[in-house]
């Protein structure tokens, strides 16, 4: 990543370390900007503690709006094993930015639009292998896990790059449409916008804060994006 202004942190939004983390960052950067993996729905509903206004199956799809109902449902089932409310970081990181008056950029893509490309993008073969997946799972939990590697996940640590990878690629072997959805395409969004920030303000510090699985995929987009720039430039 060429862009020096700003840092990038990945987090998971149930880990209490990611609190750790995110007020360390916050600390040692003293950023201008705080750029977070947010839409303008999803920060009025985390901060009003809320689970926010059910998004009618109009607006998104079937498809989207059972992802929607799912999501929801197994984080706040994780986040209650493990004593944190979902989403605790960036909670956190908006009211630190109250407290130093750090200005806050949202970069997230519309939650509805999201949603909405989900229920476009999944094929019958995706939903196929979600019925298989999740049989498998209720049947083979624990071997499951263990074939893909995945047994030694601490829910209140933010995975290591190497199982994070490892997740994404499943993602993207099993579910094509649904990586395109909602992590390819809101990754080159959310870059964009960290670059227009960027540029916008080259003398100012920029922190971003995002779920972990977006981290490298943002930085690369970052970095096919400023170094095209730079070879047409030269």
């Amino acid at each position: 990543m060429v862009l020096d202004n700003v840092k990038i942190i990945g987090t998971s939004h149930i880990a209490p370390q990611s609190l750790k983390e995110v007020k360390r960052a916050i600390i040692e950067t003293k950023p201008h900007i705080l750029a977070l993996e947010l839409d303008r729905g999803r920060l009025n509903a985390l901060m009003s503690n809320k689970r926010g206004r059910r998004v009618p199956i109009s607006e998104i799809g079937l498809k989207g709006y059972i992802f929607y109902l799912l999501g929801s449902y197994l984080q706040r089932k994780i986040g209650d094993k493990i004593g944190i409310m979902p989403g605790a970081e960036m909670r956190l990181a908006i009211k630190m930015a109250k407290k130093h008056r750090i200005k806050v950029a949202l970069i997230d893509r519309d939650i509805r639009v999201t949603l909405r490309r989900l229920s476009q993008a999944i094929g019958w073969r995706e939903k196929l292998n979600f019925i298989v997946d999740l049989i498998r799972g209720v049947l083979f939990g624990r071997q499951e896990l263990e074939r893909l590697g995945l047994s030694t996940i601490d829910l209140t640590k933010v995975p290591e790059e190497d199982i994070i990878e490892r997740l994404i690629k499943r993602v993207r072997e099993r579910y094509p449409g649904a990586y395109l959805a909602l992590i390819e395409e809101r990754n080159q969004i959310m870059a964009n916008r960290i670059i227009d920030l960027a540029l916008r303000d080259p003398d100012k510090r920029i922190l971003v804060i995002v779920g972990a699985g977006h981290k490298q995929g943002i930085e690369e987009a970052i970095e096919r994006a400023t170094s095209t720039e730079l070879a047409v430039a030269g």
